[in-house]
């Protein structure tokens, strides 16, 4: 067949290889050469020229933790993310109940942390707003819902149940048990049309590949494989939360469910939000629990040793400084028993991590564990007024999500947004990385994208040192982005590691300032195909 290049030129291209290349040559879906306007045409005279008008080219974002079918739903359905009030939520839900007749109302994104109430929505409530209507509304953190009385009475022995509540949130495993119910009243006609709408969302912001993390408890696995299965520009790489024995077992539940990996939401505990993250001392705002664990030491440790030995990234779910240290000791086990570059060949995960402590992150650095993160969380709910501060206290809210000293005791860093959860918005998710609530915590605007591009790639399993970047010889995943100046900063408050000179030739990004406009997407390429055009 014959070689077709396309010729951008007129642009700002962020480039390691060429920081000042204004054009960017694109061959059969692979950059082939960067540099500036004048040698491209010289060099690629019969190249499809593409003048960009001095638009910002920019590798395009990956998503590490996602929920595509749920964020859909949350697209396409009853959302109720930025309810400002309990009476807002509920009305909410009313004014959906009235236009729509399908067999289940599905919802998400209540947070009572914000409201005046301080309180959840009740059965009785639900009942009263949908008056004989099955209803499931999962939580902000989705590791709680309410659930009106119809659903209830469609779960077998709820009362029985770990985690229930007569009339409030169900939590842990009646949460899973009732939320299993509730997604089997989904059609496949509605999954369809949410995925749908997840991916073309996700395309127009940026994102051309994200790492779905499913699992029996979350998604279920006939989502998992439809999702797999959907052809969609948007590359999905699919994480399965299913704990295993030995390496036979992992290699068969890699089989049987097309998973690229065992991990993503394989629970050792919950949230903060839902008081299910596991934690060393008491939650602030109740009584003595700690929270919730799923997996102990020797679980973890049986799933890593599993996985490693037949060739598969693993990770895991841990929020909570309990869940996290107890990750980082199986780590430990596995390392000592099968050498810590055999541990590190696989880049295992953990997702969240978010209180995660100095010598923790020390040990993951040195096994290779990657910190898949979400700086939304913190831009949320950290800070000293934030959720954090009313389930923890101030002093333990300050050192959530530790970015920056994380990344300086050499762990490698991926971000993701946990949609639905928080939104895909890229630019701000970056924003919040870089302008942390907690001094000292924040990293730099170059680091935070490669964080998202580079670092995202490598998490991903993919390590050819080239995914990520739009040197020669990189796939040709990026966006076009219509933007004014582009700065290169250092961390706001700690010691910057490269010059921010002009003339250092470090690439420039657009300003993330909280007055800065945010960047306005012109396109979207994967490996060379347009996932999205404005």
């Amino acid at each position: 067949m014959p070689v077709s290049t396309q010729l951008l030129v007129g642009a700002r291209i962020y480039s390691s290889l060429a920081p000042d290349a204004t054009s960017m040559a694109v061959t059969d879906g692979i950059v082939s050469w960067v540099g500036d306007d004048r040698a491209a045409h010289a060099l690629h005279p019969d190249a499809d020229v593409v003048d960009l008008g001095g638009a910002f080219v920019a590798p395009a974002f990956v998503d590490t933790h996602v929920h595509v079918t749920a964020l859909g739903l949350n697209i396409v359905g009853l959302d109720l993310v930025g309810a400002a009030s309990l009476r807002e939520c509920l009305d909410r839900l009313s004014s959906f109940a009235r236009t729509h007749r399908d067999a289940v109302i599905w919802g998400h994104g209540w947070d009572e942390s914000s409201w005046a109430e301080r309180a959840a929505p009740t059965t009785a409530q639900l009942d009263e707003a949908a008056p004989g209507r099955t209803v499931y509304l999962s939580r902000i953190d989705v590791h709680s819902a309410v659930c009106s009385t119809a659903l209830r009475r469609s779960v077998a022995d709820l009362a029985d149940t770990a985690g229930y509540s007569p009339d409030g949130p169900l939590t842990v495993e009646a949460h899973h048990v009732a939320r299993a119910v509730a997604r089997s009243l989904l059609t496949a006609e509605q999954r369809s049309i949410a995925r749908a709408a997840a991916l073309d969302a996700l395309a127009a912001r940026g994102v051309v590949a994200v790492h779905e993390c499913g699992g029996p408890d979350i998604s279920g696995l006939d989502d998992f494989r439809e999702l797999l299965a959907t052809p969609h520009g948007v590359e999905v790489r699919g994480y399965w939360g299913e704990a295993v024995a030995d390496a036979d077992e992992a290699l068969k539940l890699l089989q049987s469910t097309g998973a690229h990996a065992l991990g993503g939401d394989l629970f050792i505990d919950g949230s903060i939000g839902s008081h299910t993250a596991w934690l060393r001392e008491p939650y602030t705002d109740l009584g003595d629990s700690t929270g919730k664990s799923y997996l102990g030491v020797d679980e973890i440790a049986d799933h890593i040793r599993a996985c490693t030995v037949a060739g598969i990234q693993s990770g895991f779910h841990a929020i909570g400084d309990a869940a996290v240290a107890t990750a980082v000791d199986a780590f430990a086990v596995v390392a000592d028993e099968l050498g810590g570059p055999a541990v590190a060949a696989l880049g295992h995960r953990l997702e969240h991590a978010e209180m995660m402590n100095g010598e923790d992150s020390a040990r993951m650095a040195s096994w290779g564990v990657i910190a898949s993160v979400q700086p939304a969380f913190d831009a949320l709910w950290g800070g000293t007024d934030g959720l954090y501060a009313q389930r923890l206290g101030t002093e333990r809210a300050l050192t959530l999500n530790p970015f920056a000293k994380a990344a300086s005791a050499g762990v490698s860093l991926a971000l993701g947004s946990d949609t639905p959860v928080t939104s895909i918005e890229p630019w701000a998710m970056l924003r919040a990385a870089v302008h942390h609530r907690a001094p000292g915590s924040g990293i730099s605007p170059r680091a935070a994208f490669s964080a998202a591009t580079r670092g995202a790639w490598r998490a991903g399993g993919v390590r050819d040192g080239l995914a990520g970047t739009l040197n020669p010889g990189a796939p040709a995943s990026y966006s076009v982005w219509d933007v004014g100046e582009l700065v290169v900063d250092a961390p706001r408050d700690s010691v910057q590691r490269w010059s921010t000179d002009p003339r250092s030739r470090v690439p420039a990004l657009p300003r993330l300032d909280a007055d800065a406009p945010a960047p306005a997407l012109l396109r979207s390429v994967h490996r060379g195909s347009v996932v999205h055009e404005r």
